[in-house]
C-alpha cells in the first residue's frame, strides 16, 4: 500500500493526545468522610472496574478515529498494475460502423458509450500525452497524433459510418507508428465483419487494450437478398420481386409487415413470420409496363435496431440491348424488323463483306443471318473475343459450309439434314426457364409453325424448340444459339408465327451483358456503367443526397467507377454526365454489418494472440470503465474506506459514552 500524500502521516503524532488525557486525569478530587465505609468500599471497587473498561473502549475509539482520519488525508492506495508515464503515444481506434447504433443501455448507443470511454482515457493520462484517433472512415485527421484538446474536439465530430473495417484493415491503417505505443481498441467485435478465421496476431511491440462494447439486444432482422424471378427482362415485362429476410438472434417475430415502395408509392405489403436464427421469403408482383428509371425499396419496422430496415434496389428499363446483324444479302431481314424497336434495342446491320469489327466487341448479340460461308477474318474475330462478347445467334444460309459452322459448334455433330419436307414444330416445354413469363396461357393445343430442317445436330434434350420428330430446331450451347433452318419463306413460316417475336426478344434479353446490378453494397469496389456518345474530359458524377465525383476510368463504352465508400450513405444515386442522367444506382450497407453476433471476451483475447501485451476490459458502462481504467493505471484508492472507518469509530465513541454505564 502506498500513499498519495505521505506528509500527512506526521499527524499520527496526535495519537499521543488521547493517551496523555487518559493517563492524567486533570479533574480535582473531592474527599468525603463517612463514619462507616465498609459498604462503600465494595461498591467503589465494582464501579472502578467498569469505569476502567469504559475508559479503555473510549480511548481505543478515539485513537482509531484519529488514525483513520490521518490516513484519509494521506490517501492510501494499492499500486496500479500499469504505471502512467509522461510523454507517451496512444492510438485510439473507435469502431463507428452502423452496428454501433445498437443499444448498450436503456438509452445509450454503443457509439456514445465508445466516445465516453475515449473521454475517460484522455482525462486519465498526463497533459503531454499524444493521441491518434482512427475511425472506420480513415479520415485525414487520423494521420497524425493530436493533443488532448484536439482529440476531445474531434470526438464531437464522430458520426456513424456506412463503412465496415476488418481487423487487418485497421491494423494496416495504424502502420508502423503504433510500435511502442499503447493501443485502445474500442469496438463491438462483430464476428461477421472481423475478417478473421484463424486469428489476428497483435504486434507484441505494442500494448493492446481491448474494450468490447457488449450489446444489450443482439436480435435483428435484415434483407439478405433481393432478386427478380425473371432477371432477363426488357421493356417492363411482367415480373416478380422475391426477397429473402434473415432473423439473427433468439427472438421470434410474428406478423412482420414488409412493404414494397416504388417511386415513393407503396405497391404491395405482406406479413412474414420468422423463427429465431432463420430465413423467410416473400414476393411482390410488379406492374407490367414499367419504363425508365425506377427507385424501389423494401421497408419494415424492426425495433430497436433500425439502421437496416430499408433496402434499396433499382428497376431500370432504359438501357438498350446492342444487336449487330451480319447478313448475306441486302434485303431487310426479319431480324432487323424484330430488333428495330429503338426503345429496346440498338441495332446495326452489315453485309458480310463490309463489317465494322469494332462494334462486335461492344455488341450484346451478334446475329449471323443467311451466311453460306463465314469468312476467316470474321470467324477469327468472333472466336478470339468470344469470352468478352455477348451471345451469338447463327441462322444458316441455303448452302452452309459445315466446316465454317463447326468452328462455332465444336461439340455438335453437325451435318446436313436428310429430310427436305416441311415439318411442324412441337409445342414448347413450358418448364424450360427460357419460356418463363412468356405465355399468358399454356395451352397444349396451340398451333405451331413449320420448317424444313437444313442443319442437323441430332437429338438435343435441352433444345429450346424441337420438331415433332424430336430433332432440334433452336438450341443453345453456352452463349451460342443455332437455328436449323434459314429465315426464308421457302424454308419456314416461323417468322410469321406469334412465337417468333418473344423467342427473339428472349434470346436478346439473355444476351445482355451489362454489369449493372439491381443494387450494390458498400463491400463492392467497382461500379461499371455503360454509356454511349460521351466526349470530352468532364467526369461522371453520382448525385444523391450529396454530389460525388468518384475516381473513374474509361475503357471503350464502359466507365469503371471506384466505390467512394467514405462519402456515400445508403440510398439512390443518379449517374449524371453534364445534364444527362445515364443510370440509377441503389447503394446499401454491407449485409454482414446487420449480423450483430459478437465474439465473447475469451475469444477476443485469444484471437488477438493472447500474451502479456494484450489486455481486456470487461465493462458495461462508462462509469464501470472509468473505475476499471483508474484502478489499472492509478491504482485502487482506499481513502474512502479510511473516512468510513474514522466515522464509525467516532460513532462508537459517542455510543460508549452515552450508553455504557
Amino acid at each position: 500500500m502506498n500513499f498519495a500524500f505521505p506528509q500527512f502521516l506526521w499527524a499520527l503524532t496526535a495519537l499521543s493526545i488521547p493517551i496523555i488525557i487518559h493517563l492524567f486525569n486533570f479533574r480535582k478530587t473531592t474527599r468525603i468522610f463517612f463514619s462507616n465505609n465498609r459498604l462503600l468500599k465494595q461498591i467503589k471497587e465494582e464501579t472502578t472496574q467498569k469505569r476502567k473498561l469504559k475508559k479503555y473502549l473510549v480511548l481505543a475509539s478515539r485513537l482509531l478515529f484519529i488514525f483513520f482520519l490521518v490516513l484519509a488525508f494521506a490517501q492510501p492506495f494499492l499500486p496500479a498494475k500499469e504505471q502512467v508515464t509522461a510523454a507517451r503515444n496512444i492510438v485510439l481506434y473507435l469502431d463507428n460502423s452502423f452496428s454501433m447504433s445498437a443499444q448498450v443501455g436503456e438509452k445509450t448507443r454503443a457509439l456514445d458509450a465508445g466516445i465516453g470511454f475515449i473521454r475517460e482515457i484522455v482525462d486519465l493520462f498526463p497533459a503531454d500525452t499524444r493521441y491518434r484517433l482512427i475511425t472506420n472512415d480513415f479520415a485525414p485527421f487520423s494521420n497524425s497524433f493530436k493533443t488532448q484538446t484536439e482529440i476531445l474536439d474531434l470526438l464531437t465530430q464522430v458520426r456513424l459510418s456506412a463503412v465496415s473495417r476488418t481487423w487487418a484493415e485497421v491494423d494496416k491503417r495504424m502502420g508502423a507508428e503504433k510500435d511502442g505505443a499503447d493501443i485502445f481498441w474500442i469496438s463491438d467485435f462483430q464476428e461477421s465483419t472481423s475478417g478473421v478465421s484463424g486469428g489476428f496476431q497483435a504486434d507484441s511491440a505494442s500494448q493492446w487494450h481491448l474494450v468490447p462494447v457488449a450489446f444489450g439486444q443482439s436480435s435483428n432482422i435484415y434483407v439478405d437478398t433481393v432478386y427478380l424471378e425473371n432477371p432477363f427482362v426488357i421493356g417492363g415485362e411482367k415480373n416478380t420481386v422475391n426477397i429473402r429476410l434473415r432473423n439473427v438472434g433468439t427472438r421470434q417475430t410474428d406478423g412482420l409487415n414488409v412493404k414494397l415502395v416504388i417511386n415513393n408509392i407503396q405497391t404491395g405489403a405482406v406479413s412474414v413470420d420468422l423463427e429465431p436464427n432463420s430465413y423467410a421469403e416473400a414476393s411482390f408482383d410488379l406492374t407490367p409496363g414499367m419504363q425508365g428509371l425506377n427507385e424501389a425499396k423494401i421497408s419494415f419496422t424492426d425495433f430497436p435496431i433500425s439502421f437496416d430496415n430499408d433496402f434499396y434496389f433499382t428497376l431500370n428499363f432504359t438501357e438498350t440491348i446492342r444487336v449487330v446483324e451480319i447478313k448475306g444479302n441486302k434485303e431487310n431481314s426479319f431480324v432487323e424488323r424484330v430488333y428495330g424497336n429503338r426503345q429496346l434495342f440498338s441495332y446495326k446491320g452489315f453485309l458480310a463483306e463490309n463489317v465494322d469489327y469494332s462494334l462486335l466487341t461492344q455488341a450484346d448479340l451478334i446475329v449471323l443471318n443467311g451466311l453460306n460461308n463465314i469468312e476467316t477474318p470474321l470467324a477469327g474475330t468472333i472466336a478470339s473475343n468470344m469470352g468478352n462478347l455477348g451471345s451469338l445467334l447463327i441462322i444458316p444460309g441455303e448452302k452452309p459450309n459445315l466446316n465454317a459452322y463447326k468452328r462455332f459448334l465444336p461439340s455438335q455433330n453437325l451435318t446436313l439434314a436428310a429430310s427436305a419436307e416441311m415439318t411442324e414444330l412441337d409445342r414448347p416445354d413450358f418448364q424450360n426457364p427460357f419460356f418463363e413469363n412468356v405465355f399468358e396461357e399454356r395451352s397444349p393445343a396451340m398451333e405451331m409453325p413449320s420448317a424444313i430442317p437444313l442443319l442437323d445436330w441430332g437429338m438435343d434434350r435441352s433444345a429450346i424448340l424441337k420438331f415433332k420428330t424430336g430433332k432440334a430446331f433452336l438450341s443453345q450451347q453456352n452463349k451460342t444459339f443455332v437455328m436449323s433452318s434459314p429465315l426464308q419463306s421457302n424454308y419456314t413460316n416461323f417468322y410469321n408465327h406469334a412465337l417468333f417475336v418473344p423467342v427473339m426478344y428472349r434470346i436478346a434479353a439473355t444476351s445482355r451483358r451489362t454489369e449493372q446490378k439491381f443494387y450494390y453494397t458498400m463491400a463492392n469496389d467497382l461500379i461499371t456503367i455503360r454509356a454511349d456518345s460521351i466526349y470530352g474530359e468532364e467526369p461522371i458524377r453520382l448525385v444523391g443526397n450529396e454530389e460525388i465525383v468518384p475516381p473513374q476510368r474509361r475503357v471503350g463504352d464502359r466507365f469503371f467507377l471506384e466505390m467512394p465508400r467514405f462519402s456515400m450513405n445508403p440510398g439512390f444515386y443518379r449517374v449524371q454526365y453534364q445534364k444527362d442522367t445515364l443510370n440509377l444506382l441503389a447503394i446499401n450497407l454491407d449485409k454482414s454489418e446487420s449480423d450483430l453476433t459478437q465474439f465473447g471476451p475469451d475469444e477476443i483475447k485469444q484471437l488477438f494472440g493472447g500474451g502479456d501485451h494484450v489486455t481486456l476490459f470487461q465493462t458495461t458502462s462508462v462509469e464501470s470503465f472509468s473505475n476499471e481504467i483508474k484502478e489499472r493505471y492509478l491504482g485502487t484508492p482506499l481513502w474512502k474506506y479510511a473516512v468510513i472507518l474514522a466515522l464509525l469509530f467516532l460513532l462508537a465513541e459517542v455510543l460508549f459514552i452515552r450508553f455504557l454505564k
